[in-house]
């Protein structure tokens, strides 16, 4: 789950619930912009700036604090296979430029999550949910009512007066907080009928209960915040392939405590400092520092093989069926 810009707020036509059972389908993107075509006062639009993409978090070192002192590189030891049953969970989201009315973008969203349980070879789809959304300010939503009916819609703040580029920066930051919601909708549903480990992409941090989970993994591929400074640091950005960091415990004021290492999954030598590095997130409780070569092993042994997928040096086998599963589905 990652950190978002801006703010908005839901409007009262949803609570991003799923369309009950027999309810007509939701247009897809390509037909609402059609419709959306046909209004007065909103012109069609197929594409955004490249520099309206939600600003990156900005880059800084925020101290943890180190449990297992000093911080060292740790070899974990060989790739060991996660014991089944276990579970993944991913999430993705596609956003579209439907239209403007007048300054005030229109954006189209697709999110979705998934959890699917792996036992022995077999890998099932567990639980699952899709959302289709339309985005804007409440003046652009109300002429796009009548060509969206049923769509679910999130109105942005209007505290601020219209601007393009930020509108769609907190379009980009809506459409985030709707696909987390739906990962941690499939989550805490998958929570409530099993125990198996869930290895998850993204931060633990951002909800109390799967940070206080005992068997719940979390992956972060973003290293836009790091633990350390100094030569800690260069500690930290030069752990050989196989190898962790001390566990930490990241300082927050905003999010949920646990306990964090960063793992090399591929070596980065004569690549990127950060090509391999991934962050790995667990419950902040002792069992978690004790167990954490073993957690390093399993990961070790989920890793993707060499593909075209640009992020493939951090993906996870587990995690890369769960977001091939809901593009295929998109």
């Amino acid at each position: 789950m990652r950190p978002s810009i801006g703010s908005c707020a839901l409007s009262r036509a949803t609570t991003l619930e799923p369309a009950a059972p027999g309810a007509p389908a939701l247009p897809r993107l390509s037909e609402l912009r059609r419709r959306l075509a046909g209004v007065a006062g909103l012109v069609p639009a197929t594409s955004e700036p490249i520099a309206s993409r939600g600003r990156p978090e900005e880059a800084r070192i925020i101290p943890a604090r180190v449990l297992e002192t000093p911080l060292v590189a740790r070899s974990v030891g060989p790739p060991e296979p996660l014991p089944g049953p276990v579970a993944f969970l991913d999430g993705i989201q596609r956003c579209e430029v439907l239209a403007y009315a007048g300054a005030m973008p229109l954006l189209g969203a697709d999110v979705a999550a998934a959890v699917r349980e792996r036992v022995g070879r077999d890998l099932r789809t567990v639980h699952s949910e899709r959302r289709r959304l339309l985005i804007g300010r409440p003046e652009a939503l109300a002429l796009a009512d009548r060509a969206a009916t049923g769509v679910p819609t999130i109105a942005l703040s209007t505290e601020e007066p219209p601007h393009p580029l930020r509108d769609l920066d907190l379009a980009h930051s809506a459409a985030e907080r709707a696909r987390e919601e739906v990962e941690r909708s499939v989550g805490d549903r998958y929570r409530r009928q099993a125990d198996h480990w869930l290895v998850v992409d993204g931060s633990l941090a951002e909800s109390p209960g799967w940070a206080r989970d005992p068997r719940m993994i979390g992956v972060v591929k973003s290293h836009a915040s790091l633990p350390v400074g100094g030569e800690d640091l260069r500690t930290y950005l030069e752990l050989p392939a196989g190898h962790r960091s001390s566990v930490f415990q990241p300082a927050s004021r905003r999010h949920a405590p646990v306990y964090a290492w960063g793992l090399r999954l591929w070596d980065w030598a004569g690549k990127d400092l950060l090509f391999g590095l991934v962050r790995v997130e667990a419950a902040p409780v002792p069992d978690t520092v004790a167990s954490a070569d073993r957690i390093s092993r399993w990961l070790l042994a989920e890793r993707s093989p060499l593909s075209a997928d640009g992020r493939w040096d951090r993906l996870l086998y587990g995690i890369h069926g769960v977001e091939a599963y809901l593009r295929a589905r998109q």
